[in-house]
């Protein structure tokens, strides 16, 4: 089946809520399957849900419009998608259990952000502007979306994801705007983005401690490929939410420019959960504040610290147990950076378990200082990097070969490091 809204009375005059009458439409093509086609306009809404064998088509021209009420993004009910304990908004396009979907036609998604980050309301309030949920072979692709109220594409508990030629813009002062978030999910492509957003701009997660749903599941087999970033927090980045682990990450081909940090990985205690087999390469990076980060002992976590704050970023070690998160065995290769604002490459690990098991080769960063005071790492009892060249604590065999930097400040700084080889020469 085939609708064109135009030809069933919807207007797209910028003005008129098509809330309850999209949703209507969109109903009917849940039974047959179908498509979903938008015409050049502006047309306002609410939460559009899609359905299995759906396809949204926003022509040249056409853009769909979040609405200016907050009440037409109902809350996700978690009696009816068990395990979900987050709280929040349906997204401006959401969908739940569907396969065989497709957002795609060269148009765009306003999602009305401004309404949004006025209100002050917190992130679990804020609409996605993309939120699927528990779905299937989900393609996205050819499309804009720009002004986010909160995470811009968020696929949770999903598999088979392709995402491509798609372009994101959000201010850089946004709240938490991120752009690209597969949360959980199994078998995702993102290539051939551009990605401007005002937080990360693609980040890899698996559900924090308390989200039930979501760290049930790893979030495995990620591929991110021919993409540029600019000024989000970071460029590519998986965590803090990692408790459901995370494996199986290709990062390649990839240009960030004025990202606040290039790779990043960030977690703390009690968030659990492991992060393993992940490989970056060929990666261009201008002006960013850091280059490659490691960090658990980040201090901004999504809500309330649940634990005190002294058994989190203790400095001392603590016991292991299944609550302490586990990073090994990165590869990365093949990085140019220039302008580094702040450090080229700091890892700080937990000193009961330090990061471990990392190749670094082909890289050469010319750090320049002067972050203007900003944190490199964001962790706990960090002060800023004004211009370090490479930075470890609390890890082991991490082998650096043809490493090249250039940095005003410290060129290699070890604490509580074993097995460190840079460019064939044993540090520690």
């Amino acid at each position: 089946m085939y609708l064109n809204v135009a030809e069933n009375g919807l207007i797209g005059d910028g003005v008129t809520n098509h809330t309850q009458a999209l949703n209507a439409l969109s109903k009917q093509l849940s039974k047959t399957g179908g498509t979903l086609y938008f015409p050049a306009g502006r047309y306002v809404t609410g939460t559009l849900f899609l359905y299995s064998n759906m396809t949204l088509c926003l022509d040249a021209g056409a853009v769909l419009q979040g609405s200016d009420r907050f009440d037409d993004f109902p809350f996700i009910d978690p009696n009816e998608v068990k395990g979900y304990t987050r709280g929040g908004r349906w997204g401006v396009v959401s969908a739940w259990q569907a396969q065989n979907v497709r957002i795609c036609g060269g148009g765009k998604i306003d999602g009305n952000g401004k309404l949004w980050w006025d209100s002050q309301k917190s992130d679990y309030e804020r609409p996605r502007t993309i939120n699927l949920i528990q779905c299937k072979d989900v393609v996205i692709e050819d499309i804009t979306i720009c002004n986010s109220p909160c995470w811009t594409i968020h696929p949770m508990c999903c598999e088979n994801v392709s995402i491509r030629s798609v372009s994101i813009y959000n201010p850089y002062d946004s709240p938490n705007t991120d752009g690209i978030n597969p949360e959980s999910c199994k078998n995702v492509r993102i290539s051939d983005c551009h990605i401007d957003v005002g937080d990360d701009c693609v980040t890899i997660k698996s559900g924090d401690e308390q989200d039930l749903l979501q760290k049930q599941y790893a979030c495995e087999n990620i591929i991110v490929t021919n993409c540029t970033m600019a000024h989000g927090h970071g460029g590519v980045v998986l965590g803090s939410e990692m408790s459901g682990g995370i494996k199986n990450v290709t990062v390649s081909n990839c240009i960030f420019q004025n990202t606040d940090r290039g790779i990043r990985i960030k977690t703390r205690r009690r968030r659990g959960g492991s992060i393993k087999g992940v490989t970056f390469s060929n990666i261009i990076m201008e002006n960013v504040m850091a280059c490659i980060t490691v960090n658990e002992y980040y201090f901004c976590v999504c809500g309330d610290y649940p634990f005190p704050k002294e058994e989190l970023f203790d400095p001392n070690p603590r016991p292991i147990d299944p609550s302490t998160p586990d990073i090994s065995d990165i590869r990365i290769s093949g990085i140019l950076a220039t302008g580094v604002k702040g450090v080229g490459i700091y890892f700080y690990g937990l000193p009961e378990l330090p990061v471990r098991n990392v190749t670094i080769s082909d890289v050469r960063l010319d750090v320049v200082g002067n972050d203007k005071g900003m944190s490199a790492v964001m962790a706990f009892d960090r002060t800023p990097s004004f211009g370090e060249g490479i930075f470890l604590e609390n890890a082991s065999n991490v082998d650096m070969s043809g490493v090249y930097v250039q940095c005003p400040w410290e060129k290699v700084v070890l604490k509580n490091a074993d097995h460190i080889t840079l460019n064939g020469e044993h540090l520690a």
